[in-house]
């Protein structure tokens, strides 16, 4: 009991008011005030930690899933030609102690036709034996698809949807148009040849999977008339180091190559990520905004309620920063409560989203990421410490300033001018 008797009565009071204490039908109606005040912070909270973690769900999911495809760091001859001393050009490479792996590779654009079907396509000539060191692709497909790919035999593996958007399956032959023709008496003529399927890829990322065809990097240079690979694919410890590491490659390498990395390869799709991801923030926190200022007219209605409670304390000897602080204490107990509240609601559906949102999908029979629009076909989440304590501290904060001017009206009241009526 003595550690009750030593509680600032600011607090008690603050309390008691949060909870409407009298059972009256006004005290009643200010406690549902309080409460849908509460409430609102409490919702306002939870939706910006769930769209906040989808979003970096959503950026994380793509990333990983665009960099199994594509490499972290792609190297160039500077005039666009082959590589010229690509064996030293690997050593060298490989040399830097954040490139884990090192895989030449030839990239064009070309025409897939199969009947009346035909296909815009990114054909990329790889080496089978050194491209699972550069991407996942080899731990996606099928065991030894990529090993199929012979020197000579002018073998494809295939995109999933790209091959099943051509009614493509293994052992099916298909011909490929490339835009790079041949001079002849009657003009220039796309050079073609039919090319064999021996197997099938899925990355997980649509946009590669309805577009990308794989074939031996010999048998592309032969194709397209190259000299060698047109460049090198590289792999590095820690992919958030790609920029230093390529600016590094740059300057060791010299004017005579070109180095680009991930970021730079998407910066558009990652720039738009983060615009979004920034707007849905502001656009979420004036919600909670909208929560936290519904205290004002809670507070307001308390101190017009309590003014006779507010003129005995007077009388009594508490002075108007006392008074403040009562209603202040009432305020913050609210915003307290709905944050916490929101936090543990935000926290619960971000890391629980994978088994909601298909079950939502099951009840409602709806798909709510097509995977040709999406690029993926999951609702990711991932709560970041660094997005979820801003969220926390500013609703906080809000709530607070929003207790600051109905708790200053309830210091100004007149005891006298209170009690004249009472």
């Amino acid at each position: 009991m003595a550690f009750f008797k030593n509680i600032p009565y600011e607090l008690v009071l603050g309390w008691r008011y949060t909870r409407a204490g009298r059972a009256t039908r006004r005290n009643g109606f200010i406690s549902f005030i309080s409460g849908v005040s509460m409430m609102g912070i409490g919702l306002g909270v939870a939706a910006l930690i769930i769209v906040l973690s989808v979003m970096n769900g959503f950026q994380k999911e793509v990333r990983d899933r665009m960099l199994g495809v594509v490499s972290h760091i792609e190297v160039y001859a500077a005039d666009g030609a082959a590589v010229a001393d690509l064996p030293a050009l690997l050593s060298r490479l490989k040399a830097h102690s954040q490139v884990l792996g090192a895989a030449p590779f030839i990239t064009a654009q070309a025409l897939l036709a199969r009947g009346d079907d035909m296909k815009g396509v990114l054909v990329r000539g790889i080496d089978p034996a050194l491209e699972p060191e550069v991407s996942d692709l080899s731990a996606d497909t099928q065991v030894g698809v990529l090993q199929k790919l012979k020197p000579g035999e002018f073998n494809l593996v295939l995109g999933r949807d790209l091959a099943y958007n051509l009614g493509l399956q293994s052992g099916d032959p298909v011909t490929l148009v490339s835009p790079s023709g041949q001079v002849t008496p009657a003009g220039v003529v796309p050079r073609m040849k039919q090319m064999g399927v021996v197997g099938t890829f899925s990355s997980g990322h649509y946009e590669y999977d309805s577009a990308l065809a794989l074939m031996h990097v010999e048998d592309a240079a032969r194709m397209f008339r190259l000299e060698g690979p047109s460049g090198v694919r590289l792999k590095l410890r820690d992919l958030h180091q790609a920029r230093d590491v390529a600016r590094e490659l740059q300057l060791d390498l010299g004017p005579g190559f070109f180095v680009r990395d991930w970021t730079q390869q998407n910066k558009t799709w990652f720039a738009a990520v983060q615009v979004e991801k920034r707007m849905m923030f502001i656009i979420l926190t004036l919600i909670v905004a909208v929560a936290a200022f519904n205290l004002v007219s809670t507070l307001v209605m308390t101190v017009t309620d309590k003014r006779a409670d507010i003129a005995i304390l007077r009388t009594l000897g508490a002075s108007p920063r006392s008074i403040m602080g009562v209603f202040v204490v009432q305020g913050a107990t609210v915003g307290v409560i709905g944050t916490m509240s929101g936090l543990l609601l935000g926290l619960l559906v971000a890391f629980n989203i994978d088994v909601i949102v298909p079950a939502l999908e099951t009840l409602f029979n709806a798909s709510f990421l097509p995977r040709d629009i999406y690029l993926i076909s999951r609702m990711p989440s991932e709560p970041l410490a660094s997005d979820i304590w801003p969220v926390a501290i500013i609703s906080l904060v809000l709530a607070f300033v929003a207790t600051l001017y109905p708790s200053w009206r309830a210091s100004q009241v007149n005891p006298a001018e209170a009690l004249r009526y009472e």
